[in-house]
């Protein structure tokens, strides 16, 4: 596809998605000089009128940088449609305040979304629509893959955009071209080099009003599943021969179809947890059973860490340590490499502290590569020096991303059906160990690095 879109539809225009990521997303990406001339159109169940809409258009724009000439035209080109997007003759309405090529953004529960796709199915959708869709895809893999089955009667794969934020971070991005236009580390990047891989997302944040979501999907789900994952099939991907979806998603998905919990051992290779009361940043916070919404008997997890092993001739033996928790006193979010020691070293020299580490941050733009060299002192003690770089925001943040390889007809970064069952197949082994408590649910106090052995 090459054409671009030149409708947004946003369904659940009114919501929280829309308004804290999905316009100012928008904005930013209109601002940014780039030429992109589309009609928004919001979608909801809430009376707005079209000037009330254009406000909010207005004021998120704003809040997402400078109102250039062409932000105030889309915004004052954009339109409210009062709808309830399960009904098939609303939806022909929507369709009707379209122009040209839309896309439809679904910004709604998982099983709204569903509803809708079904009443999609009665109309004739214009052609090159493309069906833009918001994690989670399913609750296991049989319901992804049926989900996947009912969106291909829509349109076809290559028009649907399953959203995950993280492949449009700057840094994961950025992972393409510091591996592919390096030999230095192309040359190193495999099993005889590498010790362990650790990718790790640790906020400070807490449920923050998530109960609704998060309490039936944890850690596990929530970011592991989805987003960590992800990260990992850039991280360890074959040479893709072309930047485009065909090869980078096939790329993607070799990679997961050779993972699995590492030694196929869930039990040994998984841990969960949750917080308990504690402080974090001066911050009091309740118990995770104590939040409002949650029903302590779900048994969820609020920190989660899982070991994969990929067992291809690249990457066999090598473990990737995925880590993601909340309420944590100590927050990290990078990708650290671990590099293997020297085979020998000349007898004299002395003083390796630890192992060499490149760390990528998934927040910042910030690189590190630890280097070993002779200290300042006495030449034959060895020291370790960490050589840092910024390599350079992008200036869209993710969600400018996501929407610039939606309005650009481009799926690169988005999830193909194939790899959302992968991501849930390597799971569902972690998932039938802790629902039956063959994994303990450790605890750990919020503010803290978490429980106490990890």
């Amino acid at each position: 596809m090459t054409d671009r879109i030149q409708t947004l539809v946003i369904f659940g225009a009114t919501g929280d998605l829309a308004e804290r990521l999905l316009l100012p997303g928008a904005g930013q990406l209109v601002s940014s000089g780039r030429e992109y001339l589309f009609r928004i159109v919001g979608v909801g169940r809430d009376p707005l009128s079209d000037e009330d809409w254009r406000e909010r258009v207005k004021r998120a724009f704003r809040q997402a940088g400078s109102m250039t000439p062409a932000a105030q035209r889309i915004a004052d080109d954009s339109a409210y449609v009062k709808a309830d997007v399960t009904d098939p003759d609303d939806l022909r309405r929507v369709l009707e305040a379209c122009t040209g090529m839309p896309a439809l953004y679904f910004a709604l529960p998982p099983a709204v979304t569903m509803q809708a796709c079904r009443a999609l199915e009665q109309l004739d959708l214009p052609e090159g629509t493309v069906l833009v869709l918001e994690k989670p895809f399913g609750t296991d893999r049989q319901s992804a893959a049926s989900f996947n089955r009912q969106l291909v009667k829509l349109v076809p794969e290559k028009q649907i955009f399953r959203v995950d934020h993280f492949l449009g971070e700057s840094m994961v991005l950025g992972m393409l071209g510091l591996r592919f236009a390096n030999r230095l580390f192309e040359q190193v990047w495999n099993r005889d080099n590498i010790e362990r891989v650790e990718i790790v997302f640790d906020e400070e944040l807490a449920l923050e009003g998530r109960a609704g979501y998060y309490d039936t999907a944890g850690a596990l789900v929530d970011m592991i599943q989805s987003h960590l994952l992800l990260v990992l099939a850039v991280v360890a991907m074959e040479p893709p021969p072309s930047i485009d979806e065909s090869s980078v998603r096939g790329a993607m998905s070799q990679v997961l179809q050779a993972a699995e919990v590492h030694g196929g051992d869930p039990v040994a290779f998984s841990r969960r947890a949750r917080y308990t009361a504690g402080i974090v940043r001066g911050r009091e916070l309740p118990s995770y059973v104590d939040e409002p919404g949650v029903r302590p008997e779900n048994g969820t997890e609020t920190l989660a860490q899982v070991t994969v092993g990929i067992e291809n001739w690249r990457w066999a033996g090598v473990p990737f340590v995925l880590r993601s928790g909340k309420a944590l006193g100590e927050p990290r979010t990078d990708i650290t490499v671990t590099f293997k020691e020297v085979p020998h070293l000349p007898k004299g020299l002395k003083g390796r502290e630890r192992p060499a580490r490149l760390r990528l941050s998934l927040t910042s733009d910030d690189v590190e590569l630890d280097v070993t060299m002779n200290g300042a002192g006495n030449p034959l003690e060895l020291d370790r020096v960490t050589f840092t770089a910024d390599s350079g925001r992008s200036e869209l943040e993710p969600y400018g991303q996501v929407l610039a390889g939606v309005l650009s007809a481009n799926p690169t970064f988005s999830v193909r059906s194939d790899i959302v069952e992968e991501c849930w197949r390597i799971i569902e082994p972690v998932r039938e160990a802790w629902d039956t408590d063959a994994v303990p649910l450790d605890e750990y106090p919020a503010g803290t690095r978490g429980p106490e052995g990890w």
